[in-house]
């Protein structure tokens, strides 16, 4: 067994003290094992160098997952001091090629590697402390401490095979071979790829809350679908049968792709896999730390489009319809094969959780049978495989609020999911629940199996946010105004827009559905829009990109009311191009959001973990006469701002009434002058016949 293979802790079962002891361990095994993939690297000059231009540089990934322990720590409210809020900044957000990523160099000031150790040991050390003495009780839920823990180790373990998969694309020169990462040492010709029957099932996929693993959000809830009877690849698809796609020069030929993959192949200018290497006519094949001879008989590393590619070629050379399965059809399979899930699945059984190897290995090294005696081969393990169906909530999805933007940004029809694991794959990512997707070009440590199945693609012609607070906050900023009060969004843009002088670039800041910061683009010559989450600036890239927004509103009970409104109606046509959005925290923002004539901060100062740290600071952020405006309610909640951070709403500790206004005054009277204040009233939908009746105080402030 490699000492690098751990299996997560149950979230039910033993006694406190041995809980504390499993997650422990499981926490310092992760730990370690990224680190150990950091060690690749040549030396702390290749951190500074990016795999691809769409990425971050190595330094990014290396800080990010401590960053994510504590920016999470904070946001539940488990700890309150931050280690280095620069680092818990710039080390905050990733690359998904979503509209708000800023993958622009110039916007970061890098530290040094050892500085980032150091920030790792920091980290390591407070959440060593929390695991031992956090409030515990068994069974392990959601809305316990430990969660966010093990969200943090979980997130860490994603990013252990995602920094592979950038680090093997390094040039050789800047990797090393690391000794925990031995690769497969045996090859030999591979096996003739035959198909073999699945019988037609009755799938449920989805998990309840009472299951006894960790899962991320999309795991919950609820789907269901007949599966007729299909025929599936015994074996994955290996390099040599997929070199007869590329040798034959069908790789290149533009009948086989869709638009999607000839972009693909106009941008990469790709005439084969990513890690083949092309010397002398001979292709070689790329490990994690070195090029070896083409072993045939692994299986090919490719993206889904270059998957979909050779099921179309087969499908032209065989005379059938190949296709790649369906998730629900890939459930068929794994329980044909009776295969149970962790801890009761050994790993021996599979190349996964670095047990066997670091690389993958032969297809016909890993099999089970079917119910009716037929072998099928890495059903898990050795690469993930692609599927055809794209990332898409269950029934009765709802976002952790810890994480609310791991999974809700990919419901975009853009990401296809991956199933079955992979060599590098460990905890939640080898689990039977599992559900993880990409977009279709990015390359992982993932092949392909493909199907003949007449199973139907599910298909959506169009996506109504099931999200119910978007959906909210949709219908409040984008639908009717309701009892003669005005849109707020637009009364916002219109007040700021009246007190700037200087209209250069503005700052939404909490922008939410992004409404207000188009209206500002009426007026300004730049608007960025930041809101902490990414599930809020997607209505306004989807709103760019598609042209419209879609939503529902609520009636009554489960009845609602599909709504749509385009760009063209809300006269955003014009100027859209001059709006962009950024995922970000209102109290530690990136260094690079400076220079506006005026910050707009709407509803959101008692919507904040330190608004006093917020108030502090912001004037950095403005240039010379710049306005600050902020609208707020008022209304102070401990589930959103610790009571000993409150602005107002209390009585101190001399029996003095403390009131928000007065707060404002104290702490921004240093750099700013209060030029105005107004009321400014806003209606929130809930259903047809309730609504929400507010009266915000509007202050307008004068940087000195």
């Amino acid at each position: 067994m490699n000492n690098l293979s751990i299996y997560p802790p149950t979230l039910d079962e033993g006694t406190i003290e041995t809980k504390r002891e499993e997650i422990l361990q499981y926490f310092n095994n992760t730990y370690t094992l990224f680190e150990k993939v950091f060690e690749t690297l040549k030396s702390d000059e290749i951190f500074y160098k990016k795999s691809e231009p769409s990425r971050h540089p190595m330094i990014f990934y290396f800080g990010h997952t401590a960053t994510f322990f504590i920016n999470k720590l904070i946001l539940m409210k488990i700890i309150d001091r931050r280690v280095d809020a620069s680092f818990e900044s710039i080390f905050a957000v990733g690359v998904d090629e979503m509209a708000w990523d800023d993958v622009n160099s110039k916007n970061y000031a890098w530290p040094k590697v050892q500085e980032v150790r150091e920030y790792r040991s920091k980290v390591k050390a407070i959440v060593e402390d929390l695991i031992l003495n956090l409030d515990l009780k068994l069974p392990i839920e959601q809305n316990s401490p430990m969660w966010v823990i093990l969200m943090g180790i979980e997130h860490e373990r994603i990013h252990i095979e995602t920094s592979l998969v950038l680090h093997r694309q390094m040039p050789l020169e800047d990797v090393e071979r690391a000794e925990e990462f031995k690769i497969c040492s045996h090859s030999s010709e591979a096996p003739k790829n035959e198909m073999i029957k699945i019988d037609g099932a009755y799938i449920k996929l989805g998990k309840n809350t009472q299951h006894k693993l960790y899962g991320w959000d999309n795991e919950y809830g609820t789907y269901e679908e007949e599966v007729d009877e299909f025929r599936v690849s015994k074996y994955l698809v290996s390099n040599a049968e997929f070199m007869e796609f590329v040798e034959s020069g069908a790789y290149e030929r533009d009948e086989f792709w869709d638009e999607e993959g000839l972009e693909y192949l106009k941008n990469t200018k790709a005439k084969h896999p990513a890690f083949w290497v092309s010397e002398d006519g001979v292709y070689r094949y790329r490990t994690l730390c070195e090029v070896i001879d083409m072993p045939l008989d692994w299986p090919v590393d490719v993206n889904a489009l270059e998957a979909e590619a050779f099921c179309r070629y087969k499908s032209k050379k065989d005379g059938a319809l190949f296709v790649l399965p369906s998730e629900a059809e890939y459930r068929a399979i794994y329980e044909q094969v009776n295969l149970q899930d962790l801890p009761e699945f050994h790993q021996s059984r599979a190349n996964l959780n670095f047990y066997h190897y670091a690389s993958s290995c032969p297809v016909n090294e890993f099999g089970f049978h079917t119910k009716s005696g037929e072998s099928i081969f890495d059903v898990v393990g050795n690469v993930w495989q692609w599927s055809r169906t794209p990332m898409r909530p269950f029934d009765g999805f709802k976002v952790h609020e810890a994480y609310d933007d791991f999974t809700a940004p990919t419901f975009d029809e853009k990401h296809a999911l991956i199933v079955g694991s992979s060599w590098a794959s460990s905890g939640n990512l080898i689990m039977k629940h599992s559900r993880y997707a990409f977009r279709k070009h990015f390359p992982q440590n993932a092949g392909f199996r493909y199907v003949i199945s007449e199973n139907q693609n599910e298909s959506k012609s169009d996506i109504y946010e099931s999200d119910e607070l978007v959906s909210q906050y949709c219908e409040f900023q984008y639908g009717d105004e309701y009892f003669g009060v005005k849109n707020f969004a637009k009364e916002c843009a219109k007040v700021a827009s009246e007190f700037s002088t200087n209209k250069t670039k503005a700052l939404d800041l909490g922008c939410a559905t992004t409404r207000a910061s188009f209206e500002l683009a009426k007026e300004f010559d730049e608007v960025e829009g930041v809101d902490f989450s990414a599930r809020f600036i997607q209505v306004g890239v989807r709103l760019k990109e598609r042209g419209y927004v879609a939503f529902t509103s609520k009636l009554e009970g489960d009845l609602v009311q599909n709504k749509k409104v385009t760009i063209k109606e809300l006269g955003y046509e014009g100027i859209a191009h001059k709006v962009s959005f950024w995922q970000g925290d209102a109290c530690n923002l990136k260094a690079n959001l400076n220079s506006y004539d005026l910050v707009m901060a709407t509803n959101l100062i008692d919507r904040l973990y330190n608004p006093k740290l917020f108030l502090e600071t912001i004037h950095e952020r403005l240039n010379s006469d710049g306005i600050l405006m902020i609208t707020s309610p008022y209304t102070w909640q401990e589930s959103s701002t610790q009571k000993e951070m409150w602005l107002g709403g209390f009585v101190d500790a001399k029996g003095n009434e403390v009131r928000t206004l007065d707060s404002l005054k104290e702490i921004l009277s240093e750099n700013f002058e209060l030029v105005h204040l107004r009321d400014m009233e806003f209606v929130i939908k809930e259903t047809a016949r309730k609504f929400q009746h507010t009266i915000a105080q509007c202050s307008i402030w004068k940087k000195k």
